[in-house]
């Protein structure tokens, strides 16, 4: 006599049923000690509405002809939310997003917003999510697994491509130190500045200006990229190193 699904929260309320032979008139059904509310009965079936509980349970039914066999089952403790990252990604989406946290093994899904996508769960405490298209804006997070759902504490951020409108200085020494002021809009999510092919440091000072170190070069002229979360851009013109 199985039973659909076989594991739910513990704290119930979730619908369950159990098919078989025999099961017209149920009278009572028990998850553990616990009577469930039956809310549809045929000889081969019931529904019911499960209570709450913990562990691994016997679940039987009752009707005037006897108790049923014992079908095990699984409560699942809600999932936990501990980390989101990145907590932001392009509004074309595509960003594989790591959600970390507590009871995610039977995540079924991971809500972006309103929109929906199945997650692929790597483990009890991490799994990932492909962000999907979106406008943009924040949205809520929010996991659902058999245990129940669980939102995380911050917002996901659709975020526009950045855009670089200027830089300056625009040349520098070879050996690098030239303190570098960026300019554009969307910058706020940089996570990472070039020169050239050169990873610089940086400081994001607004969602309009970034501050970069230029790193040491060769002599000559390279292009300054930037990306961000939601995507990368190249600085017009190009950075003069010189000797």
């Amino acid at each position: 006599m199985p039973i659909s699904p076989n594991q739910g929260s513990t704290g119930g309320g979730f619908a369950a049923t159990l098919t078989g032979t025999g099961l017209a008139g149920a009278t009572v059904v028990r998850f553990g000690s616990k009577p469930a509310t039956i809310t549809a009965t045929s000889p081969t079936s019931v529904s019911v509405v499960a209570p709450s509980g913990a562990g691994v349970v016997d679940t039987t039914v009752t009707t005037p002809g006897g108790t049923s066999n014992p079908v095990p089952f699984h409560y699942v403790l809600p999932p936990v939310i501990l980390d989101v990252s990145p907590a932001s990604g392009p509004l074309a989406g595509g960003s594989t997003v790591t959600v970390t946290g507590r009871n995610l093994t039977t995540a079924t899904s991971v809500l972006f917003g309103d929109t929906a996508v199945t997650p692929t769960v790597l483990s009890d405490s991490e799994l990932t999510a492909v962000s999907p298209a979106h406008a943009a804006g924040d949205v809520a997070l929010v996991v659902t697994a058999q245990g129940g759902t669980a939102t995380a504490s911050g917002t996901f951020a659709f975020v526009a491509a950045p855009t670089v409108t200027g830089f300056s200085p625009v040349s520098g020494l070879a050996a690098g130190g030239t303190l570098v002021d960026i300019t554009g809009t969307a910058l706020a999510t940089t996570t990472e500045v070039t020169f050239g092919s050169v990873p610089a440091t940086f400081a994001v000072l607004s969602d309009t200006r970034v501050a970069a170190v230029a790193p040491s070069q060769s002599p000559g002229t390279v292009t300054i990229t930037l990306t961000t979360t939601g995507g990368s851009e190249a600085a017009p013109g190009g950075f003069l190193y010189q000797l």
